[in-house]
């Protein structure tokens, strides 16, 4: 389905795109889900969600040109089914290049799809020809909704954001942090400088490689998957130095290895699978695992089939426990990849069912609490900016 989508693309003029609502038809079918809401989970389950506070690690929503404010019926989350769906935190990856022909053993990297989609979706001209103007722009997205959503949606930029906004949240759940990453520092176009310009626009999580390699590494979907390049080596000492997490997602297991040779400050992985339970080209194996937790990461478990071997609550929540038994409840987190072109069990407003999942597969309620958002927010308390 998506290479006939990208086809259809590349077939229709540019200027009938819009006018024909096409950009509409592929979110709504890369972005699918298993079934439709609404999405049962038992009393109990129910009851113990309702005083979560909810984390996701991973939503690629700015990519696609709907409204975060708007409740749609497709697509997996926008601001209203965020809340009913109790999510007190998001981040928010901006999308800014994939290769045609998209594989998940070897893409090289002198194609891309986001140019036609960005042409397609009437972004600005500057976005056309650059990956940093392309993420900058996905802030502004962001930095506007926020801006007009009534303090019901919060950008986070150090933890005094996030300390204050805890407190609110507190006293009324109806509101979601959102905080900025981008997948893969292609962005940087070359420039350490850049990361600077990141920081600047609100970016707090480096994703350092996508589908394909970059300047900075070599990802597991790349051609040659090296390790760090002498500019990514500068470039993981920029991130530290400015209290950037550094996300390991998609990277080559060389680079994982040269990241975490380096790193001083707690890594994280915001969207992944596990070998223990899914063997695949970027999910964890155990020895990563284990050196993710112990810089004091989380690892974010995703909800699609290549990450879990399946298209199902029992899944994600098989990945969880494998996760959690080899290295400790507080280092497993959520990460969705929801908008990120795959097909997941449900929408955001299913949440509540991975709470009955937990439930069932023997996890205490301190512990829910911990995966489904307290490890997150323990984490980004610790290693944002302090203000």
């Amino acid at each position: 389905m998506r290479k006939l989508l990208i086809a259809l693309l590349l077939l229709v003029p540019l200027s009938a795109l819009a006018v024909l609502g096409l950009p509409q038809v592929i979110d709504a079918q890369m972005n699918s889900v298993a079934s439709p809401p609404p999405y049962p989970a038992s009393a109990s389950a129910q009851k113990l969600h309702q005083g979560l506070f909810v984390a996701d690690l991973h939503d690629d929503a700015l990519l696609w040109e709907r409204d975060l404010l708007k409740r749609y019926d497709y697509g997996h989350s926008d601001l209203p089914r965020m809340l009913e769906g109790r999510l007190g935190l998001q981040v928010f990856s901006t999308v800014t290049k994939t290769p045609r022909a998209l594989n998940m053993e070897s893409n090289e990297a002198d194609s891309d799809n986001i140019t036609l989609l960005a042409m397609a979706q009437r972004w600005p001209r500057e976005t056309w020809n650059s990956l940093l103007q392309r993420a900058l722009y996905q802030a502004q997205k962001l930095q506007d909704a926020a801006a007009g959503s009534d303090g019901r949606l919060v950008l986070i930029r150090s933890r005094d954001d996030l300390a204050r906004f805890i407190e609110a949240w507190e006293k009324d759940p109806r509101r979601v942090a959102g905080l900025l990453a981008t997948e893969g520092l292609q962005p940087i176009e070359n420039r350490l400088e850049n990361v600077d310009a990141l920081y600047d626009a609100g970016f707090r999580i480096a994703g350092l490689t996508h589908f394909f390699d970059n300047e900075v590494g070599g990802s597991a979907h790349g051609l040659k998957k090296d390790g760090l390049t002498p500019l990514g080596r500068q470039v993981i000492a920029r991130l530290e130095e400015k209290s950037m997490l550094v996300d390991l997602a998609h990277a080559s297991r060389p680079l994982i290895d040269d990241v975490l040779a380096m790193a001083t400050r707690p890594v994280l992985v915001s969207h992944t699978g596990v070998e223990g339970t899914c063997p695949g080209t970027r999910n964890l194996s155990d020895k990563h695992l284990q050196a993710i937790a112990a810089t004091g990461g989380v690892i974010g478990i995703g909800y699609w089939s290549t990450a879990v071997c399946d298209t199902s609550v029992a899944a994600i929540v098989r990945a969880i426990r494998y996760t959690a038994d080899k290295v400790g409840v507080e280092h497993v987190a959520l990460g969705s990849d929801f908008n990120g072109t795959v097909h997941t069990p449900f929408d955001v407003t299913g949440l509540a069912q991975l709470t009955e999942g937990l439930q069932g597969a023997g996890f205490s309620a301190e512990e829910i609490a911990a995966i489904m958002g307290g490890n997150v927010q323990r984490l980004l308390l610790a290693s944002l900016p302090e203000n």
